[in-house]
């Protein structure tokens, strides 16, 4: 790998008695997952002579991706920097602030393959051409983990579609369970629900084509879904317990709910915390849309993207790094330590080769569900002021599930409220 790295960066430096290339990297990795971060980033400065990367904790993905937009327009940017899947439309429409994965690997020679990389995870942060602009880091996508334990008690399957939840829910129910409870609702119940049912979730492509200005969310097939939360709500067959993330994975880990839909990356946390042995298994659909056809979902989590405005050498040790990301053993070992999915195929197949989910078949579902078949609408989206569209969201859901409004007054004001922010994200772009 020394080798490897030393030659692929002959563009930045000739030999070890040049002073190393320093360059940032501002991300919003904390706890365990900054402890894996910094990892990575020794191992890399480790492995050759002619760069050295510096990792930043910077906050939240919300607080960084402040941070980093004031720090562009202050013309002190880092070289890299993590933004978040609803960040990326504006990462990617701020205009020449960042430089294109497939373009910065170009300009280094770098070799740069974009069907190595996962397509359910490339194509999140590829424009409507397919060329990637940002390089997938820390990918997760929403799956059902359900106690074994629970489940059998009920004498119940876990449940391929939520016409089969209606069927076990009263079972668990008999049997002192709750059937579920999920996180993020935005995530999972808006955003991967269309990609699941392949439905389009807004104008433009989805934002792909052009800054979207009108949301489609106000459908009778989120309304039927959201009617049906509301009811399994209300006959005790499903657990909302507030915004937070943990607010619903707390009452899984606790053996009060029998199932969570969370996320593949929270793998990890759940088998550290839950003292029963659980599975993993798809995001249920409803076959009542999908007619017997299944959908891949896509990608939550993070990209990394390498900003304009710094010279040859310092993007090609950008380059570089983006590089040792994308190596197979780095990606191996990000995977089993943070339960994100490899980005690669290559990886992918050396994690699988290693016997490790005959060990833990679990860790594996997130990527097979990504590597379903895709559809029209099932390569993500991107949509200017997205961060602020869900806290419309999680406001408008708390107040549906309290039963303080209709599902028709909650999607209206989802949709009025979302469409006059994108509206405004799209005058911004243009001016």
């Amino acid at each position: 790998m020394r080798k490897f790295l030393a030659l692929s960066i002959t563009m930045a430096v000739s030999g070890a008695s040049i002073a190393a290339t320093n360059i940032t990297w501002w991300h919003a990795m904390g706890g365990q997952l900054g402890d894996t971060v910094n990892k990575i980033s020794s191992d890399f400065n480790a492995a050759q002579e002619a760069c050295t990367i510096e990792p930043v904790y910077k906050g939240s993905y919300e607080e960084l991706l402040t941070s980093g937009v004031a720090a562009f327009r202050a013309k002190q940017a880092p070289n890299i920097i993590q933004v978040y899947d609803a960040g990326a439309a504006t990462i990617i429409n701020a205009k020449g602030a960042v430089i294109p994965v497939t373009d910065l690997f170009a300009e280094a020679d770098v070799a740069f393959d974009e069907d190595d990389y996962i397509a359910g995870v490339r194509n999140f942060y590829a424009d409507s051409d397919g060329k990637m602009i940002g390089m997938p880091f820390n990918s997760s996508t929403p799956i059902l983990y359900y106690n074994k334990d629970a489940l059998a008690e009920a004498g119940v399957e876990p449940p391929k579609t939520w016409e089969d939840f209606e069927t076990i829910a009263p079972k668990l129910k008999e049997a002192g369970y709750i059937g579920f409870s999920q996180s993020h609702t935005p995530w999972i119940f808006a955003e991967n629900f269309h990609s699941r049912h392949n439905l389009q979730l807004a104008d433009e492509a989805n934002g792909y084509d052009a800054p979207a200005t009108h949301i489609l969310y106000n459908n009778p097939d989120m309304k039927m879904h959201f009617s049906k939360l509301k009811e399994w709500k209300d006959n005790g067959y499903y657990g909302y317990y507030g915004e937070g993330w943990g607010d619903n994975q707390t009452p899984f880990e606790k053996g009060e709910v029998a199932m969570w839909l969370g996320s593949s990356g929270s793998f990890g946390g759940v088998k550290e915390k839950a003292e029963f042995d659980f599975g993993t298994t798809y995001l249920p659909y409803w076959n009542s849309i999908n007619d017997g056809k299944e959908y891949n979902t896509f990608i939550g989590g993070a990209a990394l993207f390498a900003f304009n405005g710094y010279g040859k050498e310092q993007n090609a040790c950008t380059a570089s790094f983006f590089k040792f990301l994308s190596q197979s053993d780095t990606q191996a070992f990000w995977h089993k330590e943070t339960g994100y999915v490899p980005i690669t195929n290559a990886a992918y197949d050396l994690v699988k080769s290693e016997g490790y989910y005959d060990e833990e078949p679990a860790a594996e579902t997130g990527i097979l569900q990504l590597n379903q078949s895709g559809g029209e609408w099932t390569k993500g989206y991107r949509l200017g002021f997205y961060p602020q569209i869900r806290e419309v969201m999680r406001r408008e859901f708390t107040k549906f599930f309290n039963g303080d409004v209709s599902v028709d007054d909650a999607f209206a004001t989802i949709e009025s409220e979302s469409d006059k922010l994108l509206a405004r994200f799209a005058q911004t772009v243009k001016e």
